[in-house]
């Protein structure tokens, strides 16, 4: 056995590999499945202690050569359990590991981790069409019955083991490792299209500082003889998002090239994101700090000024909803048991491999707790500024609406197709809906009829409920609704710089994930962490680009929507099963109880062992059952098209 020990600011991981010999198991008893290095881990301070004396008395600075027959006695008496037979020929090695400087940075890298754009705004999205406030205490009750425990079984797991998402599982139990490596490729694939993603952010950035900003109006055709038509049968966000920014093809089918003016912000983003992450845990720790504050603070300036818009009363008025009904719809429970999940993150790794570098004597169940409610009160704080500036932008759409009404109404007039008495009010300074509306019920029902058979009627709550799932819709709705408000300029740079911060967050703690998991795979990489981390960025930017092409932005949304739920549900089940059996065969729940300072309740086993199993039972067949019912589909688009309603230029396409 060779041991290695450092003072404190790092913990002893532990890699095991046995050589196989007739009747050797290695060190787990592979006939029950019991995690034989549990009591080992539970004691880890006092193992460190006397590891820094046995350093001390040795005559080599760094390592302690112990003979095989000398050792395992002593690491059988104090660190295994008894009934654990340690084989002779067995080779361990002891990594140093750091640990976070501060523990507030180390809650912060985690609530950074959890408050993805996309999260936040499908937690908004879920409250309008699922049953208003009744949804949200769906939400809060699936919260604390499933997430927070879940979150606090990956911190434990993390926390004691000290390795990545791969090592821990492993260890844990052996039948299980698969899990980890299930974990590792969720993790990495989602990686990929989120730097895409922050490349887009980094796009609309750079582009943020015209003014007026480009998708505010269509763009001049060469000869400056009108607006380029593609955009006029449309919206000018809308065209620069399709047409200036992702260059998107009509089809998935169409393939091309990466997008060039996307490549160099996808190569800023990670060069970004190796900037916070090379230095180690203390500069990321730091990095996080600085990037979760700014973006609450953002957060706050962007509430009080929502409140403060034309509609914005209307768009909180859907906050107060309650459908009581919505207590007895499957799909309801579904999507508030799939939010609790993606919105903590549970299942890519991050929080096991963030939890893997905190300190043993961390209270794991306080530390669940507060980054669960932190993930909530940041969810709360962004809804009603969401609601706000949906409601602002619906009826800045109506008023157009209506105001291209009145001048298709008064070309017809001119014309001579509509009675003199179908003629509208020109002037319409002010409010120019209430206007419109005011003269078009003051019509008698027969000139009603046939204005409305020559326009659309405009009506702001349709418009407002006309609001989709899609992240792509928030994105576009809400760079629309900023370039309507004053000083738009100002406010773009904001909201991008607070996506922007929000996103990085979240690919650093991805980050976490893939290498440690890789760590774990390849012990050698251990010392070159650096230039192994350069290695996987590099990779990641190629395999990246493959989202920058034309079609890529369809592939990510039939990733978002189709492919990333269903494997984290079954990778949280063979979680929460190999811990249970585990508890159950050895010490994991007593084990656990030494995170929380005091014995873990009765409440907490049922969670695990019970409810918890069932409940992910349950959401993976729902989930299965409702993919089942509806076509593969995703949203393209068709510059072929002549014409197309206002904010519905996406056509339904099947795949």
């Amino acid at each position: 056995v060779t041991i290695e020990a450092q003072a404190s600011g790092t913990s002893l991981a532990k890699v095991s590999s046995a050589e196989s010999s007739p009747g050797g198991h290695g060190l787990e008893d592979k006939g029950t499945g019991i995690w034989s290095l549990t009591a080992w881990v539970s004691e880890v301070q006092a193992f460190e202690a006397r590891a820094v004396r046995a350093q001390a008395r040795a005559s080599h600075p760094k390592a302690t050569p112990v003979t095989g027959a000398g050792a395992a006695p002593v690491l059988k008496q104090r660190f295994l359990p008894e009934k654990v037979q340690v084989p002779e020929e067995t080779s361990e090695v002891l990594i140093t590991r750091p640990f976070w400087s501060k523990k507030a940075e180390y809650l912060l890298v985690q609530m950074g981790y959890t408050m993805r754009p996309s999260s936040l705004w499908s937690f908004c999205y879920l409250w309008l069409h699922s049953g208003g406030g009744i949804f949200f205490i769906m939400y809060i009750c699936l919260l604390f019955l499933v997430g927070i425990p879940l979150l606090f079984l990956e911190m434990a797991a993390g926390q004691r083991m000290h390795q990545g998402n791969i090592g821990v599982w492993k260890v844990i139990s052996p039948w299980i490792g698969g899990v980890g490596y299930t974990s590792f490729m969720v993790c990495f694939v989602n990686g990929l299209f989120l730097n895409v993603i922050t490349a887009w952010i980094l796009f609309y950035l750079s582009q943020s500082f015209q003014y007026p900003v480009p998708w505010e109006k269509c763009p001049l055709l060469e000869n400056a003889s009108g607006f380029d038509p593609e955009c006029a049968r449309t919206t000018p966000s809308l065209y620069f998002w399709y047409r200036m920014t992702l260059k998107a093809s009509d089809s998935i089918e169409e393939d091309g090239p990466p997008v060039f003016s996307l490549i160099l912000p996808l190569f800023v983003s990670l060069c970004l994101l190796g900037a916070f992450t090379l230095s180690g845990l203390k500069w990321t720790g730091k990095v996080m700090s600085v990037l979760v504050s700014t973006s609450g603070l953002i957060m706050l300036c962007f509430v009080v000024r929502s409140i403060m818009l034309e509609g914005a009363l209307f768009g909180l008025h859907y906050m107060t909803i309650v459908k009581i009904s919505a207590i007895y719809n499957v799909n309801v429970w579904r999507g508030a048991g799939n939010q609790v999940l993606c919105s903590l993150g549970l299942g890519f790794g991050s929080i096991v491999a963030i939890a893997s570098h905190a300190k043993s004597s961390n209270s794991c169940l306080s530390d669940a707790v507060i980054v669960a409610l932190a993930n909530l009160v940041s969810m709360m704080l962004v809804t009603p500024f969401i609601f706000s500036i949906l409601g602002f932008w619906a009826t800045q759409l109506t008023h157009r609406c209506n105001e291209k009404n009145i001048e298709t109404l008064l070309k017809l007039v001119n014309m001579g197709i509509l009675p003199p008495e179908a003629q509208p009010p020109q002037n319409l300074i002010g409010n120019p809906t209430s206007i419109f509306t005011s003269w078009f019920n003051s019509l008698s029902n027969p000139i009603k009829k046939e204005v409305l058979s020559h326009v659309p009627e405009c009506n702001l709550e349709e418009q407002f409920l006309k609001i989709k799932e899609s992240t792509n819709f928030a994105f576009l709705a809400f760079i629309e609704a900023v370039s309507f408000i004053p000083g738009s300029v100002f406010w773009s740079f904001l909201f991008f710089l607070m996506l922007l911060n929000l996103e990085i967050s979240t690919m650093i703690g991805i980050m976490q994930g893939i290498i440690s998991s890789l760590q774990d795979i390849f012990i050698s990489v251990q010392k070159y962490t650096k230039l192994f981390t350069v290695v996987v960025l590099v990779l990641m930017f190629l395999c990246g680009l493959f989202f920058t092409r034309p079609s890529g932005s369809y592939y990510i949304r039939l990733l978002t929507d189709y492919w990333t739920v269903l494997p984290i549900i079954i990778v949280l089940i063979f979680e929460n099963l190999a811990v249970k059996w585990a508890g159950e065969a050895s010490s994991f729940f007593a084990d656990a109880a030494s995170l929380w300072g005091h014995p873990v309740s009765s409440i907490i086993r049922w969670l695990w062992s019970c409810l918890i199993p069932v409940v992910l039972l349950a959401l993976s067949v729902s989930t299965i059952f409702q993919l089942s019912l509806k076509n593969v589909t995703y949203l393209a688009w068709d510059s072929s098209t002549v014409s197309r309603p206002p904010q519905t230029p996406d056509l339904h396409t099947e795949w």
